[in-house]
C-alpha cells in the first residue's frame, strides 16, 4: 500500500516533527522564532500573514528574515468577509497554534482558544507574550529589555560602575521566551496525543527569565550570590571568568574556573607570581588588572595561537561576520547556507531524524494555493481584502 504524501512535500528525513501541523498567527519576535524551531524540525508550519505586514522598525525584506525560513505563508485578513471562518478551518487541522498578540485580542478577532478548540478538541494553543496572560501589567505594551528587567535578571548584567547591559533580543524573546514556549508546546502535544484532550500554553517572558535564573536564587538564598552586578563568579567580577582587550582591539574570553584550567591559562598567559592572587577575592582587582596587561602585549589572533589546543578555557570573541568561518563550527557544520545566505543550522542535532533547510523564509501569501491544498482549505483561496486586523 503506498502511503499518503506528508504535507508540504515533506520527507521522513526532514525531522523528529514531520507531520506535525503548526498554524502560526503572524506576530514579531519570540512567536516566529519559536515557529521556526519548530519548522527547523520537521514541522509543517503555515504562517498566516495579515495584508499590510507587522510592525518593525527596522523591517527585513521577506526575503532576509531568517525566522520564517521552512515555513510556508497564507495571507488572511481576520475582518475581511470569512478571514476568521478560513483561519478557524486551518485550525480545524493543525496540532499546534502559537499567536503572540496581547491579551483578548485573538478573542476579539473570533480566534481564541475556545474559538480555535471548539473545532479541534485536541489542538495545543500556544500563546507567547511578554507579561503573560494575567496581571497587572498583562494588557500593557513591552519588549524584551522591560520583561527583563523587573525579574531581576537584567539587573545582573553588565559592569558595577555602568547601567545593566541589554543582552540584544537573546536572553528575554528567545531564552526566555521562544524556547519555554517550545518545550510547553511540545509537552502539550505529548499530553494531547495521549489523552486526545489539548489545552492552552501560556508562555511569558517574564515566567521563562526568571526560570533561567533558578541556580542564581539558589545561590543567593545560600549567601554564595550577591545581589550586585560584577560581584560574583560568573557575572564579571571574577577576573579568570571575563573578557580583555588586546593589543589589537580584539577580546579574548576567559572561563578558567577550575584550578586545573587556572593553572593551565597563567602558564600559557605568562602571568607569573600575580597567578597566586586566585584564591583571595580582596587581590582580584590586582589580578584582574595584571591578566588585563598581559593580554594588551599581544593582538587576538597571536594569542588565540597561544592557547589553541589547551584546555585553559580561552576562545577567541568573534563578529557575527567571523563566527561561520571558525574552525570547528565548520567542522560541526553549525553555519549553513540557503540560497547564498549563511545561517545558523538547525539544532539541536538528531542521529536519525536531522532537521534540515527545506525552505527560504516564506514570503506573505506566497503559499496560499499550496497549503489549500495540502491542508484540504479550498476556501483559503479566496481574495482577502486590505483591511489590516487588529494588533498586539
Amino acid at each position: 500500500m503506498t502511503e499518503p504524501p506528508l504535507p508540504g512535500g515533506a520527507t521522513t528525513t526532514d525531522g523528529p516533527l514531520t507531520g506535525v501541523r503548526v498554524l502560526e498567527l503572524a506576530g514579531i519576535g519570540p512567536g516566529p522564532f519559536a515557529a521556526m524551531l519548530l519548522a527547523d524540525l520537521g514541522a509543517d508550519v503555515v504562517r498566516v500573514d495579515r495584508p499590510g505586514g507587522q510592525e518593525l522598525w527596522p523591517g527585513p525584506d521577506p526575503a532576509h528574515d531568517l525566522t520564517h525560513r521552512n515555513k510556508r505563508s497564507v495571507r488572511v485578513d481576520l475582518k475581511s468577509p470569512g478571514g476568521r471562518e478560513r483561519v478557524l478551518a486551518l485550525a480545524a487541522r493543525a496540532d499546534l497554534l502559537v499567536e503572540g498578540y496581547r491579551p483578548g485580542v485573538a478573542e476579539r478577532l473570533g480566534v481564541g482558544p475556545a474559538d480555535c478548540r471548539a473545532r479541534n478538541a485536541r489542538l495545543v494553543y500556544g500563546r507567547m507574550t511578554g507579561w503573560g496572560q494575567q496581571g497587572p501589567l498583562a494588557p500593557r505594551a513591552g519588549h524584551d529589555l522591560t520583561y527583563l528587567a523587573v525579574t531581576g535578571a537584567l539587573g545582573t548584567i553588565g559592569r558595577p560602575t555602568d547601567a545593566p547591559a541589554p543582552p540584544a533580543n537573546l536572553l528575554g524573546d528567545y531564552a526566555g521566551g521562544s524556547l519555554y514556549l517550545v518545550v510547553g508546546l511540545l509537552a502539550a502535544l505529548h499530553h494531547a496525543r495521549a489523552t486526545g484532550v489539548g489545552q492552552v500554553v501560556d508562555a511569558a517572558i517574564v515566567d521563562g527569565a526568571a526560570h533561567l535564573a533558578t541556580l542564581v536564587h539558589g545561590l543567593l538564598a545560600a549567601g554564595h550570590w550577591q545581589d550586585r552586578r560584577g560581584a560574583n563568579l560568573l557575572d564579571g567580577g571574577c577576573p579568570f571568568y571575563g573578557c580583555y582587550r588586546t593589543s589589537d582591539g580584539g577580546y579574548m574570553a576567559v572561563g578558567a574556573l577550575e584550578r586545573r584550567f587556572y593553572d593551565e591559562f597563567t602558564d600559557l598567559l605568562d602571568l607569573g607570581p600575580a597567578a597566586a592572587l586566585r584564591d583571595d577575592p580582596t587581590h582580584w582587582d590586582a589580578l584582574r588588572a595584571a591578566v588585563t596587561d598581559r593580554f594588551l602585549t599581544r593582538s587576538r589572533a597571536e594569542w588565540t595561537e597561544v592557547f589553541e589546543g589547551s584546555d585553559a578555557c580561552v576562545a577567541p570573541v568573534l563578529s557575527l561576520h567571523e563566527a561561520p568561518a571558525h574552525p570547528h563550527l565548520v567542522a560541526r557544520g553549525t553555519f549553513a547556507t540557503r540560497d547564498g545566505v549563511p545561517q545558523p543550522a538547525p539544532a539541536p542535532r538528531f542521529s536519525a531524524t536531522p532537521g534540515a533547510l527545506r525552505r527560504s523564509p516564506a514570503r506573505p501569501g506566497a503559499d496560499t494555493a499550496e497549503v489549500a491544498r495540502d491542508w484540504d482549505v479550498p476556501d483559503l483561496v479566496a481574495t482577502p481584502s486590505d483591511h489590516p486586523p487588529e494588533g498586539r
